[in-house]
């Protein structure tokens, strides 16, 4: 398993993450990776000010890891933890295309369930495109349940992205800890 460093974005840090968000999820370098929406969305999947939104929020965190044995400085994954009562929304989930499958994404997971912890929450809720069987099957190994609750995709709003579907929404994914 990969030995990560975690720490709380800065600013400073805003362009290199929205480069690892891009990377994640859109285009032809998230193909590299399996956790790729390019066959569902075209565009963007964040932009500068959403992750400056995150980072500067009240109540929530984004938290950035390096693999410092990898490449000193170089962030490899992210997530937003935000606290909601008694639960903590953990979005905005990333993870270098170089890296999918190789364990990153697990140990990104325990740190943000021992902050949720921390925190005192007693469950972690996230949201997934309910057409990501792959993902959702993911999330299920690592203890995650479908909560039976869905909240539409926002169609029109091109910083979430441009929709290759028109049958796109998100699936509520919760754990208990």
């Amino acid at each position: 398993m990969p030995q990560l460093t975690f720490r709380d974005a800065t600013l400073s840090d805003v362009e290199a993450l929205v480069a690892l968000i891009e990377s994640a999820y859109r285009g032809d370098a998230s193909r590299a990776g399996w956790t790729t929406e390019a066959d569902l969305l075209a565009g963007q999947r964040t932009d500068a000010e959403g992750v400056r939104d995150v980072i500067t929020g009240p109540g929530a965190r984004l938290l950035v890891a390096e693999q410092p044995a990898d490449r000193p400085g170089v962030i490899v994954a992210c997530c937003q933890l935000e606290k909601r009562d008694a639960y903590v929304y953990f979005g905005m989930f990333s993870v270098s295309p170089r890296l999918q499958g190789a364990g990153v994404g697990k140990e990104v997971i325990a740190e943000a369930e021992r902050i949720a912890r921390a925190w005192g929450a007693r469950e972690i809720r996230m949201t997934v495109i309910r057409q990501r069987e792959e993902l959702i099957a993911f999330y299920e190994r690592r203890g995650f349940e479908r909560t039976g609750r869905f909240e539409p995709f926002p169609y029109g709003d091109e910083r979430f992205g441009l929709p290759l579907r028109d049958d796109l929404e998100f699936a509520e994914l919760a754990k208990r800890l």
